[in-house]
């Protein structure tokens, strides 16, 4: 086998509802958004990724742009095989090769997912080259990318917001001991705001002016201690057709996210309901960890502490926590064994 080892590279894949990133190396060199765009004639891919992305809301008849992933699991099974084999190849290293090398993956997934789910992933890596597949649980990575020590016989609480699934886990001793997996995530945040707008300015908005509104102006709370400025936004105007610009500020936002993160706070209370009392002691002392991009939402972090009573702490770069747990996890098998599925 170590004869072969010059034959196989390592990479590690965080498939996202929102976006994908991949480690070769120890480096991230993929952080691509997870769409695709299609030819509806000929059915052809005909680009993915950031140009794919660039299209959305622009195209003509003939062009789709889908979003292969939705809620964190595969639902267009083709369109997700060639985005992943279009993003691996477009690794710089792997380029060079003169012939595709044979792959030892691992790939994260949320912990929700059913086995049908679980093996749609695997059968799609394998047809990439994988030669060695390992899948591993999103909050686990999370863990192992923020740097706690997951091995050790002590509580952790992660919570893990991506753009399909909210995780909430318990870790302790290698394994996760009470987990939630709800679908009110960052996707779900990009609809409530073209409803609100929708509803209290009669103004239609797509989806990358909504994505904007939430990067940049987005709330959990409407009592900030360093506001973001206010944003002028441009859409339809539902009554008159026309084009219309409004001026939103964090306020508003925050008010049109609100249903959202009741929901979510209600999942992390139920988690924390469900943990065995020696766990529940220990996160008191160590507090909740925030990562994915959800984590980024200004006041989240003191909204859900003043819900649960417990000091919660956003994760450094929480869009890549996950993927840096994953690579983690690639770069010491012997260590993770345990905490991956093969």
């Amino acid at each position: 086998m170590a004869f072969f080892d010059f034959l196989t590279e390592e990479i590690a894949i965080d498939l996202g509802t929102a976006n994908t990133l991949i480690i070769h190396n120890g480096k991230v060199v993929v952080d691509s958004p997870s769409i695709v765009a299609r030819d509806r004639m000929s059915g052809k891919i005909v680009a993915v990724g950031q140009e794919a992305n660039l299209m959305q809301g622009k195209t003509h008849e003939n062009i789709k742009t889908i979003r292969p992933l939705k809620d964190g699991v595969i639902a267009d099974f083709d369109a997700s095989e060639k985005m992943v084999g279009m993003l691996i190849k477009s690794v710089p290293a792997l380029k060079k090769k003169l012939f595709p090398p044979s792959l030892r993956m691992v790939i994260c997934i949320p912990s929700g997912i059913t086995e049908v789910e679980m093996r749609a992933v695997k059968e799609s890596a394998e047809r990439v080259n994988g030669k060695e597949v390992y899948l591993i649980h999103e909050p686990m990575a999370a863990a192992i990318g923020i740097g706690l020590d997951i091995m050790k016989p002590k509580g952790n609480m992660i919570v893990d917001i991506g753009g399909g699934t909210t995780e909430i886990a318990v870790i302790a001793l290698g394994g996760i001991v009470v987990d939630r997996s709800v679908k009110i995530a960052g996707d779900v945040f990009t609809n409530d705001i073209i409803n609100y707008m929708r509803t209290q300015h009669n103004l239609f908005i797509g989806e990358r002016t909504a994505e904007k509104i939430k990067i940049e102006c987005g709330s959990a709370t409407d009592e900030l201690d360093n506001p973001p400025e206010n944003l002028e936004i441009q859409g339809r105007d539902l009554l008159s057709g026309k084009p219309k610009q409004i001026i939103i500020g964090y306020r508003e936002v925050a008010k049109a996210l609100d249903k959202s993160i009741v929901r979510i706070e209600e999942a992390v209370m139920e988690t924390l309901s469900q943990t065995p009392p020696e766990l529940a002691s220990d996160i008191y002392n160590s507090g909740i960890y925030l990562a994915g991009g959800g984590a980024l939402l200004r006041g989240l972090d003191q909204r859900l502490s003043s819900k649960t009573d417990l000091p919660v702490y956003i994760s450094e770069d929480p869009l890549r926590a996950v993927v840096r747990g994953t690579g983690t996890s690639l770069k010491h098998l012997d260590t993770y064994k345990t905490v991956l599925i093969q």
